[in-house]
């Protein structure tokens, strides 16, 4: 199922990447670029819900498409944290909480997988609410402006980037603590 529609999706979110990216270096004026950005991130973020939806409506789930996904979404938000970070709308110190935790969460879930206990660290529902905050947080980041002439989304959106740092940590331990039985059972 390499080639399904849902997965199809997924890769989207893959070369969305290096568009956003290179908006920020297209001549246009900064305005513009953020607007941009903020679109395709919004339009891309999106499609890891509808991918999801549609493998399961189309009972084109894989196990490939399982492993993609949560890839994609990881790609997309440590791209786009490195480019808040390289104009300054996001601190570094955010980035470094939320892409480390996705590299030790990974690195958990694939030893875990390993010695048979993959269930123990399951998606948990902090780790959608935190995915859900980063999403909201990162384009207001990228569109740093107001929005309907009313919300500062710099503003906004810096709170819910911290947000969604204290809540990856949260998750962070949450999946430690399920993991820590499977843990000292193989350490000992």
């Amino acid at each position: 199922m390499f080639w399904t529609i849902p997965t199809l999706m997924t890769w989207t979110r893959i070369v969305a990447i290096p568009l956003i990216v290179g908006v920020f270096y297209a001549p246009l004026d900064p305005a513009t670029r953020n607007l941009i950005a903020t679109a395709m991130f919004v339009v891309f973020a999106a499609t890891d819900w509808l991918d999801g939806y549609l493998a399961r409506k189309l009972n084109q789930t894989s196990s490939f498409g399982a492993f993609l996904d949560p890839v994609a979404d990881k790609f997309l938000v440590c791209a786009s944290l490195l480019v808040l970070v390289h104009l300054q709308r996001a601190d570094v110190f955010v980035a470094l909480i939320i892409i480390g935790r996705e590299i030790a969460i990974s690195a958990l879930r694939e030893w875990m997988a390993q010695i048979g206990a993959s269930k123990s660290v399951a998606v948990h529902m902090i780790g959608k609410v935190k995915t859900t905050v980063q999403m909201v947080a990162i384009p207001f980041l990228l569109f740093d402006g107001r929005l309907f002439g009313m919300i500062d989304t710099g503003v906004w959106g810096t709170w819910l980037i911290w947000a969604s740092a204290v809540l990856t940590v949260w998750s962070m331990v949450y999946y430690l603590q399920k993991a820590l039985p499977e843990i000292r059972a193989r350490v000992k």
